[in-house]
């Protein structure tokens, strides 16, 4: 099992950066690829970021649009997502998740193991 902790949501205003992290305990962390998901009021829970064991693959939900970047350091067991030219519309409140094995999940029901979430909220 993993156990998961993300941090670094807050409020920003429209065009800032958040950096948000997922440290991860238990199990080693190189054997889960990380999935981040994002869930505002009265949405389904939407798909952001996933990136492999390794990190070397990464694959984004089509809104990003070269905003994010997901990235990971498995030597701190923790991932990573930087977040650029933010917008009210990604006001939600952010989750990591984790799930044994090479691939890369893009839905929330593939994953096991969420973390608490971390609010993001974007002034205009």
């Amino acid at each position: 099992q993993v156990q998961l902790v993300e941090s670094g949501g807050g409020l920003v205003q429209a065009g800032g950066s958040l950096r948000l992290s997922c440290a991860a305990s238990g199990r080693a962390f190189v054997n889960y690829a990380v999935g981040w998901f994002r869930q505002a009021p009265g949405k389904e829970r939407e798909y952001v970021a996933v990136t492999t064991r390794s990190g070397s693959s990464k694959s984004y939900g089509d809104f990003v649009k070269g905003r994010f970047t997901i990235s990971r350091d498995n030597a701190k067991s923790t991932a990573y997502l930087q977040m650029n030219n933010l917008s009210p519309d990604d006001t939600a409140v952010y989750y990591c998740a984790a799930e044994d094995g090479r691939f890369m999940p893009v839905r929330p029901d593939y994953y096991t193991y969420w973390g608490q979430g971390t609010q993001v909220t974007v002034s205009s």
